[in-house]
């Protein structure tokens, strides 16, 4: 019997998968007005109907969708802190390494998975019933995304100082990923991140 039906879920969760993925690269690329259920199903390769059997209304494709996103992007953050902390292991926490973790962080707002975020806040400040349903997610994201960060630099976030820079810099990530969605932002961004993390560093971890 389970052998007959595991076809038939893997299927489901393809098709499941394909539609959350077609919903973000539609709203990264055309905008919340033009990811319709239409067309998203369009993009997945599925008919509407196959949609709307799994997400039945506009809303629920967003939210799963949106919630895909910051799973996505929590799997990313861990394994690039993985990365660094196994770049940076057995040396001393200098201010190279809290660089490239301010970098990192900085990078995670630039991405398609971001300009789709930002599609979806965007109507959400408009519409309760949306909003209602994203502070959830993006709360849950907030505190994951703080923890991550926290332990990438290797600091005591009961310090109110630690903790406030730390959100100080996940705040300018998120600010410096607005100034590139209408324009490349590289070249500026560079030398923020730069400047912020010799700042930041000094802050962390006081000489002496």
């Amino acid at each position: 019997m389970t052998a007959t039906h595991e076809p038939k879920q893997d299927r489901s969760r393809a098709t499941r998968q394909r539609l959350l993925e077609a919903t973000i690269d539609c709203l990264a690329e055309i905008g919340w007005a033009a990811a319709t259920v239409a067309v998203v199903a369009e993009r997945a390769g599925v008919s509407r109907g196959a949609a709307q059997h799994h997400f039945p209304t506009r809303e629920d494709l967003i939210t799963a969708a949106l919630e895909y996103m910051f799973d996505t992007r929590i799997a990313q953050s861990k394994a690039e802190a993985a990365a660094l902390r196994s770049a940076s292991a057995g040396s001393a926490q200098g201010s190279a390494h809290t660089e490239a973790v301010v970098s990192q962080l900085v990078e995670s707002y630039t991405t398609p998975l971001f300009k789709a975020a930002l599609q979806v806040w965007t109507h959400a400040a408009a519409d309760p019933a949306l909003r209602a349903r994203i502070l959830p997610l993006e709360a849950r994201f907030g505190r994951i995304t703080h923890r991550l960060a926290v332990e990438a630099l290797g600091v005591d976030d009961s310090d109110p100082v630690a903790h406030h820079l730390v959100q100080a810099t996940l705040d300018l990530a998120r600010g410096l990923g607005l100034a590139d969605v209408l324009t490349d932002d590289s070249a500026r961004r560079r030398q923020i991140v730069h400047q912020w993390a010799a700042t930041l560093h000094v802050g962390l971890y006081p000489p002496g």
